[in-house]
């Protein structure tokens, strides 16, 4: 089942948005398995991050990737990420 990830980064500027996707970018792993959808929105400095992901397995598998990235660039999350399943999914 499909489902929404929302991420909630704390004090997240474009600039560091930018360093971790270089970083994922190197790793040839990104974008991952399964990610359908990633969307940066919000005001600088208030950044946040919602993905369309296949499927809760796929999400969870590229944490190995990402988390270690993540922490090494000291982005903080105020939370874990939201999850919830897909009722309906509209493209054009």
């Amino acid at each position: 089942m499909s489902i929404v990830v929302r991420h909630s980064p704390v004090g997240l500027t474009r600039a560091k948005y930018d360093e971790v996707n270089e970083r994922l970018d190197a790793t040839g792993e990104f974008p991952p398995v399964g990610m359908k959808t990633h969307i940066l929105f919000g005001d600088e400095g208030d950044l946040r991050v919602s993905e369309i992901w296949d499927s809760a397995e796929e999400f969870e598998a590229f944490g190995p990737v990402l988390m270690p990235i993540l922490e090494e660039e000291g982005v903080q999350f105020s939370g874990p990420p939201e999850v919830f399943p897909i009722q309906n999914l509209i493209e054009r």
